[in-house]
Order: structure tokens, then C-alpha cells, then sequence
């Protein structure tokens, strides 16, 4: 009582305002400051699980998100694995630079999953922070055990595809899943306006900040990272050497 008298006790802040100056902050980033790169259990969805056991469709997407514009990037696979996670960040590198991106400086965060970091207790850093800090300016940070608030922006992704696209579509096949991802991929990067980023999709957020960058950074196709491995595989087998192409 004393303390809150001569006003030395700091009044809370709402959750709500917290939110609204983080958002704030995130604002004043340049594009490709930081992004974000995580992993999504689908078979734990209702309504995708049937389809998942009928028709072999993956057991897990792996995400990208940037965290000032909302551009989003997925692929799948059957299982976590420090390989596909690192295909999958090879991928999204090198259509970057296709688009005109500037990649560093910047930071790309991750949780402390094995199928990023490797085994806790390694020594040196993993194949995934080799990937990402070959690129001069470009580090691979991790967040603190436990944190997924510092993830906010990719796990609000994960609750909007799980609402939007998993919850109400029907597949007839893997290669029709496929396509109905990546229609709502370019819809959520050219489209979906978002309101607490101004009411403007991805795209208008990354065209307004820097009009250099292509708009084809939209048209990254999702693909299925371990069908995808074994073909790099196979063509590193009979050519001796082989760069991982665009999809």
C-alpha cells in the first residue's frame, strides 16, 4: 500500500498492449531482419487425419515465415529431420536471391528441435546453422527452451492454416494436395490482407518497402522434402555432383 501511494509500483500492462508494441517494434524492421522457421504436426488435425492414413499425405509441414511482411513458405515431409530442414532452408535461400533479396544481415530463428540443431549436446553447429551462416551477415539463433511466445508470428501462421485451408479441404490424392497448398499459399501471400499489419497481404508489405525485389518471391511451390532428397540423392550418385534446384 505505502509503495503504491508514493507511486513506486509500475502499472501492468494489459496483455493486449504488449502485443500492440510488439507489433510495433517488428514494424520498424527492415524486410528480412529476422525470420522465422518451425515445424507443424498435421496428423493431430481431425479432419486431415482419415485423409493422411488413406491417402499417404505427410505427417508434417515445415514453415517459413518473415516476420515484417507475413510471407509465408511451406513443405512437407513424413517425419522431422535435419536433413529435410536443411533442404528446405537451401530451397527458400536460393529463391531469395533469385528475387532480388537482400538476405544479411539478418537473423533466422528456430526452436531447439534436433531436426535443427542437431543432438543437445553437440559440440559444433549443426548442417541447418552451416546452411544458414554460409551466407555472410546471416545467423542462426535459437530461442530459449520452453519460449514458443518468441515464435508468435510463425505459430499464428500455424493456427491459420490449420483454420482456413486443413480444417475445410478435401483431397483426392498427394499431387491434389499439393496444388490446394500452394493455391493457398499464393492466396496468404498475395491476397489475405492482414489487420494487424496495416490490412495488407505479404506481398504489398514487401513490394511498398523495397519495389526492386521480384514478385515471383510469392511463387514458391511447397514440395514434398523427402521425395525431393531421394532425387538429389539419386542425380548426386550419377553425376558425381549436383546443386539443389529450384522446384
Amino acid at each position: 500500500k505505502i509503495w503504491r501511494e508514493e507511486g513506486l509500483i509500475r502499472k501492468k500492462r494489459k496483455k493486449s498492449q504488449t502485443k500492440k508494441d510488439l507489433r510495433e517494434i517488428k514494424s520498424r524492421w527492415r524486410l528480412f531482419e529476422q525470420v522465422e522457421l518451425d515445424t507443424k504436426d498435421l496428423n493431430d488435425i481431425p479432419e486431415l487425419w482419415t485423409q493422411i492414413r488413406k491417402l499417404g499425405l505427410p505427417k508434417i509441414q515445415y514453415t517459413f515465415r518473415e516476420v515484417v511482411s507475413g510471407l509465408q513458405f511451406i513443405a512437407f515431409a513424413q517425419e522431422r529431420s535435419i536433413s529435410f530442414a536443411t533442404l528446405f532452408a537451401q530451397l527458400i535461400l536460393n529463391h531469395l536471391k533469385q528475387c532480388g533479396v537482400k538476405l544479411a544481415p539478418g537473423r533466422w530463428q528456430t526452436d531447439n528441435g534436433s531436426e535443427l540443431i542437431g543432438s543437445w549436446n553437440a559440440k559444433k553447429d549443426s548442417i541447418f546453422t552451416k546452411t544458414i551462416e554460409q551466407f555472410e551477415g546471416l545467423e542462426h539463433h535459437t530461442i530459449p527452451p520452453s519460449a514458443h511466445r518468441w515464435q508468435a508470428d510463425i505459430e499464428s501462421a500455424h493456427r491459420l492454416i490449420e483454420d482456413e485451408f486443413y480444417e475445410v479441404e478435401k483431397f483426392s490424392s498427394r499431387s491434389d494436395f499439393l496444388e490446394k497448398s500452394f493455391a493457398y499459399i499464393l492466396w496468404f501471400n498475395l491476397a489475405r490482407k492482414n489487420s494487424y499489419k496495416g490490412n495488407k497481404s505479404p506481398w504489398e508489405i514487401i513490394h511498398s518497402r523495397d519495389p526492386t525485389i521480384s514478385k515471383e518471391i510469392v511463387n514458391l511451390p511447397p514440395v514434398f522434402l523427402d521425395e525431393l532428397l531421394v532425387q538429389h540423392l539419386d542425380k548426386k550418385r550419377e553425376r558425381g555432383y549436383h546443386l539443389i534446384p529450384h522446384p
